[in-house]
C-alpha cells in the first residue's frame, strides 16, 4: 500500500481491561471522583449514584469515565485514572480524577441522538509541529440498535468500541490536520444509525 499523506495515530488505546466497576473497585473509584467534585466551587447539589463507562488504557494509564446526576438536576461528569498493575498480586496505583458539570442533559434535549462527554487526556505530536488532542469520549446511544461506536477523524476511523450495557468509551486523536472528531453509531449490520460532532456547539456558534 502507498504511504499515508498525513500520519495519525489509530486505535492507540487498549480495549477495555475489566467489566464495569462494582463492589470495592467501584467504591474506590467513586471516592476519587467525589474528591474531584469537591474541588468544584459551584453549588451543584448532592451527587447521586454513579454511572460507569468502559475503561480504556493509553499512555500507561487506565481511564474510567463516570457521570452522575445531582439533587439540583445537574450532571457531574469526569474520569478516574490510574497506573494499572503490571503483574499479578500488584495493585493499581497513582489514582487521579477529574470532574466538571453541565446543565445540558438528554432529558432536556430530546433531539439528541447520542449523549456525549469528552475530556482531553494528552497530546500526540505529529508532523510539522501539529499536535493531536488525544481525547477520551464516553456516551450513551439515544437511538435503537446501536451496536458499535466509532471515532472518525475526517474520513478515517481512528477508534471503535462495542456498545456494552448501553454505554461506550473511545480514546482518539482530535483537532488534527484541519480535521475534528465525529462520533458515529452503527448497528449489527454495520449501518449508521446516528452521528454527532464533538464540535457541534462551536459550529453552531459560527
Amino acid at each position: 500500500m502507498p504511504p499515508e499523506d498525513h500520519a495519525v495515530p489509530r486505535f492507540a488505546a487498549e480495549p477495555p481491561r475489566a467489566p464495569l466497576p462494582e463492589g470495592e473497585r467501584a467504591t474506590r473509584l467513586y471516592q476519587e471522583f467525589l474528591a474531584a467534585c469537591l474541588r468544584i466551587e459551584d453549588e451543584l447539589g448532592e451527587p447521586g449514584e454513579p454511572v460507569w463507562f468502559p475503561d480504556r488504557t493509553w499512555g500507561g494509564r487506565t481511564y474510567v469515565p463516570v457521570t452522575c446526576r445531582t439533587s439540583a438536576g445537574l450532571e457531574l461528569f469526569g474520569a478516574v485514572s490510574y497506573a494499572p498493575a503490571v503483574e499479578d498480586g500488584q495493585e493499581d496505583d497513582h489514582f487521579a480524577a477529574t470532574a466538571d458539570w453541565t446543565a445540558e442533559t438528554a432529558d432536556t434535549n430530546p433531539e439528541w441522538a447520542i449523549d456525549l462527554n469528552e475530556e482531553v487526556v494528552g497530546g500526540w505530536r505529529g508532523e510539522l509541529g501539529d499536535v493531536a488532542a488525544m481525547t477520551l469520549v464516553w456516551g450513551v446511544p439515544l437511538v435503537d440498535r446501536a451496536a458499535v461506536a466509532t471515532a472518525e477523524l475526517g474520513r478515517l476511523t481512528v477508534d471503535q468500541c462495542t456498545v456494552a450495557d448501553g454505554r461506550f468509551t473511545l480514546l482518539a486523536p482530535d483537532d488534527y490536520g484541519d480535521e475534528t472528531l465525529d462520533i458515529a453509531l452503527y448497528d449489527a449490520a454495520q449501518r449508521e444509525v446516528a452521528r454527532e460532532s464533538l464540535w457541534a456547539d462551536e459550529e453552531d456558534a459560527d
